[in-house]
């Protein structure tokens, strides 16, 4: 093989290309063989599946079957309860209204009761005070000006004592 002519070289290459597609042809086919395989094992799975599967949702099917007129049901009471609540909640609202506007309207009266009855009170004790002062002020004053005329008459009677004490009397006074 020393000498390697085109025609060698291509039949190697042949021979190459041939065998290459040998190998990919039995890989291919182991392939195809391992897929079908599997496939074969996943209709099994399937199959089973399907056998167990297909009672729960048949039984499923059922209850839901049975359910969904009542579970209608409970919707729609639902909806006339809550319609009704709402209902009572504004009857509610609307009393609690009115009575607080009441309350607000006695509180306002009895504020202006007591207010009426606090301004009486402090004319009444305006007049009771000018009432009793003024007589007072004038006893007090009467008072004061008859203490001082006593006053005054003890002071002329106490300077005759003075002037009979200049002369000759000599009581010790103690």
């Amino acid at each position: 093989m020393s000498h390697l002519d085109s025609q060698t070289i291509q039949l190697a290459l042949v021979a190459a290309v041939a065998l290459a597609m040998l190998i990919q042809s039995i890989v291919l086919l182991a392939g195809l063989v391992a897929l079908r395989k599997l496939a074969k094992s996943i209709r099994e799975d399937l199959s089973e599946m399907r056998s167990a599967v297909l009672p729960v949702i048949e039984n499923t099917r059922n209850v839901i079957v049975r359910v969904a007129p009542k579970i209608e049901q409970t919707a729609s009471d639902l909806a006339l309860l809550t319609r009704a609540l709402r209902e009572q909640a504004a009857d509610v609202q609307a009393a609690a209204d009115e009575i607080i506007g009441r309350a607000q309207t006695q509180a306002r009266r009895v504020d202006s009761m007591f207010s009426n009855v606090l301004d009486t009170v402090d004319r009444a004790g305006t007049f009771v005070a000018e009432t009793v002062a003024k007589p007072m002020r004038q006893l007090t004053a009467f008072i004061a000006s008859a203490k001082a005329v006593i006053d005054s008459l003890r002071s002329t009677q106490g300077s005759s004592r003075a002037a009979n004490r200049a002369n000759g009397d000599n009581d010790l006074f103690v």
